[in-house]
């Protein structure tokens, strides 16, 4: 994941299997085992650039944020769990009835954008959200669209799977603030 960019755990944990020769799925590592891993990695062989790139990364998150402030934007992913690699993108998650209305709020905004479609749960139950793949000269937004009540629910992309953890504007701010502090201080 940090080396080749995968974002996916279940792909970075088949394409991982398939190197090493393991054929059983019981034998791989959950994805918490997986996240503390890629963590030790990037402190120990990237410490200086993995700082410095989250901390870009959750700047663009806040400038973005603030851009679609309209629709309740939150932080998720890894630029929010501080583990995000060279090519992660940046995870927001907006809470909006209107997917229609962000698309063209997007679209007065000049933004270029890739439009699909993305499977989640929500808490047992299957659903299907408009997300937005979008560009920018500083960094690559995936934006899903949820539903303006769904910020209560437990959001999961597997049914199994641990529900999203997210972070708005006000969060993410006293983060980078605390990080820039301990940074300054250390």
């Amino acid at each position: 994941m940090a080396v080749d960019g995968i974002g996916d755990l279940s792909l970075a944990k088949r394409k991982a299997a398939r190197q090493a020769g393991a054929t059983e799925a019981r034998s791989l590592p959950s994805n918490e085992e997986v996240e503390v891993a890629l963590q030790s990695y990037l402190q120990l062989y990237q410490a200086d650039e993995h700082a410095a790139r989250v901390a870009h990364l959750r700047s663009c998150a806040m400038q973005m944020m603030r851009t679609l402030e309209r629709f309740n934007p939150q932080l998720s992913g890894p630029v929010l769990e501080g583990n995000a690699g060279r090519y992660s993108n940046i995870d927001l998650h907006l809470f909006t009835d209107s997917p229609k209305e962000v698309e063209l709020f997007m679209l007065n905004q000049g933004f270029e954008y890739k439009q699909r479609h993305k499977n989640i749960f929500r808490g047992a139950e299957p659903a299907t959200i408009v997300a937005f793949l979008v560009g920018t000269r500083d960094a690559d937004f995936n934006i899903s669209v949820f539903g303006h009540n769904d910020l209560r629910l437990s959001l999961r992309s597997t049914l199994n799977g641990r529900p999203f953890r997210h972070a708005g504007l006000e969060s993410v701010t006293a983060m980078q603030r605390q990080e820039q502090q301990a940074n300054h201080d250390g």
